[in-house]
């Protein structure tokens, strides 16, 4: 008879793995909460001065307020584009041309500097639009393709006959759409926002180009405190991140389940 516990080999590859992966985040941690006035670990001392040197800099107040809004902005327009995006794709996906899928993908297929010059020079310095306004359609393009993606992947598995069932019986298209297609892409929805939020609010190479005197993002602020100190305030930051995407997977798990965004 087979037993079912793994064998040692797989445990102690396993544990190595899980060691790779833990080991950055516990240096970020012991760096943080250095007593020491440079980044060093093992840390001399704990304290938490360095996390309430975050709020005391203005700058990264104020970063960090923009970025949370560009993101959360951003990803909203992709999902008011993308749901409906990704439901043409899959629902006339034989009507519609080959050309029309490879259109959401584009920000993705070229490189994001190249992606961010672009927008500097065609839209920003071409059209003089303000800098917030950059940053927004900037980050909603770089989304959009995730959105469509992830959206389409839940659709991919939808039966629309349901959805034409519903609408021989009477009801209307928009009505259909919204009490019968998307309750059964909820966990789609969802898992796209969370992706897009996150690529957003950890954009550089786009936000490089677009950010401007007065308006930058965290990302962008962290990169010119490195330049000026090397003090563990940014390894605070990245402490601060790191909690902000557990708090955000724990509402998830709390309110749907992990494994609802995995169906």
């Amino acid at each position: 008879m087979m037993s079912d516990r793994p064998h040692p080999f797989f445990i102690v590859v396993a544990g190595l793995v899980y060691l790779f992966l833990m080991l950055p985040l516990v240096i970020v941690v012991g760096a943080a909460l250095s007593d020491t006035t440079y980044l060093t670990f093992p840390p001399q001392g704990l304290s938490l001065r360095w996390f309430e040197n975050i709020f005391e800099i203005s700058a990264f107040r104020r970063t960090i307020v923009t970025s949370l809004q560009i993101a959360f902005l951003g990803t909203m327009i992709a999902l008011l584009i993308g749901i409906p995006a990704a439901y043409a794709l899959n629902r006339f996906r034989i009507e519609l041309p080959k050309w029309f899928g490879t259109l959401f993908v584009l920000p993705i297929l070229v490189p994001e500097i190249v992606f961010g010059f672009a927008l500097l020079k065609s839209f920003t310095v071409g059209t003089g639009a303000p800098i917030f306004l950059s940053l927004l359609i900037g980050h909603t393009l770089i989304v959009l393709p995730y959105v469509v993606r992830v959206i389409s992947a839940s659709l991919a598995s939808f039966d629309f006959s349901v959805e034409e069932a519903a609408i021989s019986l009477g009801s209307a298209p928009v009505k259909t759409f919204f009490t019968i297609v998307l309750p059964n892409i909820r966990a789609g929805v969802i898992a796209a926002f969370i992706l897009a939020f996150i690529t957003s609010l950890n954009d550089v190479s786009v936000s490089l180009f677009l950010t401007g005197p007065g308006i930058s993002t965290l990302p962008i602020q962290i990169l010119a405190h490195v330049e000026q100190f090397f003090d563990p305030t940014v390894a605070s930051v990245s402490v601060l991140l790191m909690f902000l995407t557990v708090a955000v997977m724990a509402v998830v798990e709390r309110t749907l389940g992990l494994t609802f965004l995995a169906k």
